[in-house]
């Protein structure tokens, strides 16, 4: 068994039924928390996202808003004057150029203000189900430790992690990997001793 079958299986069993973190409702508010995640915490997203999607939870509901009101609603969260600036812009975009939808290719995707190519692809993976492999700080992390890519950025390791596993694994994976990060392999007081995975990686080859 090569490594990355290897790995697949362990998360298989300690994360059989991985489940998106961030409260939704629809493809809209998807995109609205995924935007709301960057350098911060789900719990944190979830803790405000209530209050603003009682406000507006449709990109023309959203467009309305003046951006100091959507700073006021997640002010606690980082880089808050900014994303609330973007909040209100891709609203405003959706509704001008995308008939109020969320589009489901990158390429529109990252023209929206506020979206990334990782953002875009969680939105792609977990909203419209089509396979990508978005690559947060959880998995670049994991990707280096278990000898899976040498990438120093997040664009590298994603093309490294997607030639390694079956393209119809990757929406399931990316929420493993993430989940187990968490629990087993986090970035402060990691004990590889204590780590499912860290603690045998090197005994498993690669092919």
């Amino acid at each position: 068994m090569k490594r990355s079958e290897w790995i697949q299986k362990v998360l298989d069993e300690h994360i059989p039924n991985p489940e998106p973190a961030l409260t939704h409702t629809s493809l809209f508010t998807l995109l609205v928390a995924v935007v709301l995640s960057a350098q911060c915490t789900d719990k944190a997203v979830n803790l405000v996202t209530p209050t603003l999607f009682a406000l507006a939870d449709t990109p023309a509901k959203m467009a309305r808003q003046k951006e100091e009101k959507v700073y006021g609603i997640i002010k606690r969260l980082g880089l808050a004057p900014k994303k609330s600036k973007a909040l209100v812009l891709l609203s405003k975009m959706l509704v001008e150029q995308f008939q109020g939808s969320v589009p489901n290719t990158l390429e529109e995707l990252i023209t929206l203000p506020g979206v990334g190519r990782k953002t875009a692809s969680v939105v792609l993976s977990q909203g419209f189900g089509i396979p990508a492999f978005p690559v947060d700080t959880h998995i670049l992390r994991s990707a280096q430790r278990w000898g899976l890519s040498h990438g120093k950025n997040a664009l590298q390791v994603e093309k490294d992690l997607v030639a390694l596993f079956p393209k119809n694994t990757w929406i399931k994976l990316h929420l493993q990997i993430i989940l187990f990060a968490r629990t087993f392999c986090p970035a402060k007081n990691h004990r590889a001793d204590k780590c499912p995975i860290c603690s045998q990686i090197e005994a498993i080859p690669f092919t």
